[in-house]
């Protein structure tokens, strides 16, 4: 069955934020997947997952996004 299409964006406080980042970051270096629940949904990114940043400027508003991206196996 084929997964729908859907994007999906999770506000976090600045506490939990760090701690899911730290999860994040301990999973990269022991090369494990990551997993976190985003609304309803829990996902994992595999440890082969591409990761990029991206920086976006307009008028006096500025964002970082740091992203995942993969093919699922």
């Amino acid at each position: 069955m084929a997964l729908k299409d859907r994007e999906m964006e999770k506000g976090y406080p600045r506490i939990q934020a760090a701690a899911k980042l730290r999860r994040l970051a301990d999973a990269l270096e022991r090369g494990e997947p990551f997993r976190i629940q985003v609304g309803a949904e829990r996902i994992t990114i595999p440890p082969y997952a591409v990761f990029s940043i991206e920086h976006d400027r307009s008028g006096d508003s500025e964002e970082v996004e740091f992203e995942f991206s993969w093919k699922r196996r």
